[in-house]
């Protein structure tokens, strides 16, 4: 996380919010031989959030082996390079505007039965945001297939002990700088600078 806390101002509830909604990440822990990462899914609730792994993931196998390790969520949303130019005055440097949200926490495995709950949930809440379309459900697969598609999966729980957040858009600029760079940025074609350009024209909080 960024350390100019001019970049965390967000509270608890707003960063717990972009992680909810984004739901994917990059799910970090130590491993005996060195840093281990997976990009996962998950479903955020309160202190908590469900995940699965395949059987054969570093991961899911470091933490099978330890029983519990500590771990992150690093949930990353858009981001964009921006350049000095924009800004219209003197004296400036490059930089990289983005938002990260890192869930941290104690990941342990959860029993196998509560794997079919994990998938559904987690279909459900992305399936949701695509209506009017009929939402999946694994209900539609074939007799059998969900039951062997399981077999290769198991379910993983991160209790939460921190949430920080980064939302870097230029808040230790003068507002007249800032509103410069977001006019040049909601002119591009990519979807990340449109984004960012979206949150730097909100007023910056103190």
């Amino acid at each position: 996380m960024h350390p100019n806390p001019a970049f965390r101002s967000e509270d608890e509830a707003a960063n717990l919010k972009f992680a909810a909604e984004r739901g994917f990440g990059m799910l970090t822990a130590g491993g005996a031989e060195g840093p281990l990462a997976a990009h996962v899914p998950f479903l955020l609730e309160t202190g908590h959030a469900d995940l699965h792994l395949a059987r054969s993931n570093a991961l899911g196998r470091a933490v099978m082996a330890a029983g519990r390790l500590p771990a992150i969520i690093a949930v990353s949303g858009p981001d964009c390079y921006i350049s000095p130019d924009w800004y219209g005055t003197p004296d400036q440097v490059p930089t990289w505007n983005y938002v990260a949200v890192h869930l941290r926490g104690v990941l342990e495995p959860l029993p196998e039965t509560a794997l079919q709950r994990i998938v559904d949930a987690v279909s459900a809440h992305h399936e949701a945001r695509l209506l009017p379309k009929t939402p999946w459900v694994s209900t539609k697969m074939s007799a059998g297939v969900m039951e062997r598609m399981l077999r290769m999966i198991l379910p993983f729980r991160l209790h939460l002990t921190g949430v920080e957040g980064t939302w870097k858009l230029n808040q230790n600029k003068p507002a007249e700088v800032r509103a410069a760079a977001a006019t040049v940025l909601s002119a591009r074609s990519d979807a990340g600078s449109q984004a960012i350009a979206a949150l730097m024209a909100a007023p910056a909080k103190p």
